[in-house]
C-alpha cells in the first residue's frame, strides 16, 4: 500500500523538474517531501581491446569537467535520455558525443536507481564493442577528455578513490561481475 498522497511540480527545467509529494507516516501525520523527477540516463563501458587480463583489456574512460562539483572528475561516458528516446538508442548517441567512438555492438549490463532517496532517475547501465574513433560532438558547454587506460588502471584508481562517480564505479562492477574485464586474481 503506498502511503504517496498528493504531487505537485514546483520546478521545471529542461532536462528534469522538481516535485513535493506528501508522504502519509503510519501515525497518520503528513509530511511533504522533495523529490527531483529524471527521465533516466545511460552509462557506457567502451571497452576497445578484450583480453582474459585486466591488464590488456583497455577501456576508454573521460575526465570531465562537472558545473555541479566545479571540478574534473573521471568517468564512463553517459548521458540523460531524451523524451521517448529508448536507452538502447541514447548510449550510441552518448558514447560517440563524449568519448568520440562508434560500437559495432551495445549489449545492456543492468540498470539501477541512481539516488532513490532524492530521485526517480533510473541509469541503464551498457558495454560497447568493436569500436571505431569516429571524433567526438560535444555540446558547446561540455569540457570531456577521453582517455585509453586498462581496466586494471581503473581498478587501481578506484582502490585510491580517483575514480569516484558512482554511475561509472556501479557500471565497472556490473561488468566485472559478468567477466567482461578479465580475472583481478
Amino acid at each position: 500500500m503506498s502511503n504517496i498522497g498528493e504531487h505537485e511540480v514546483i520546478w521545471k527545467g529542461k532536462k528534469f523538474f522538481l516535485e513535493t509529494v506528501t508522504v502519509r507516516g503510519n501515525d497518520g501525520s503528513q509530511l511533504r517531501r522533495e523529490v527531483i523527477r529524471h527521465p533516466g540516463a545511460v552509462c557506457i563501458l567502451p571497452i576497445l581491446e578484450e583480453s582474459d587480463s585486466p591488464d590488456r583489456v583497455k577501456v576508454v574512460i573521460t575526465r570531465q569537467l562537472r558545473h555541479t562539483l566545479g571540478r574534473e572528475i573521471w568517468e564512463f561516458p553517459a548521458g540523460t535520455i531524451e523524451p521517448g528516446e529508448p536507452p538502447e538508442k541514447c548510449a550510441p548517441r552518448e558514447l560517440e558525443e563524449e568519448a568520440g567512438y562508434r560500437a559495432k555492438s551495445m549489449d545492456r549490463l543492468g540498470s539501477f536507481y541512481t539516488t532513490p532517496g532524492m530521485t526517480d532517475e533510473l541509469m541503464h547501465a551498457f558495454v560497447a564493442r568493436g569500436l571505431e574513433h569516429v571524433g567526438q560532438k560535444l555540446e558547446v558547454y561540455e569540457t570531456i577528455r577521453p582517455e585509453v587506460v586498462t581496466a586494471a588502471e581503473v581498478f587501481e584508481m578506484l582502490d585510491r578513490g580517483e575514480f569516484i562517480d558512482a554511475k561509472s564505479m556501479v557500471t565497472l562492477h556490473l561488468a566485472a561481475r559478468q567477466g567482461l574485464l578479465g580475472s583481478r586474481g
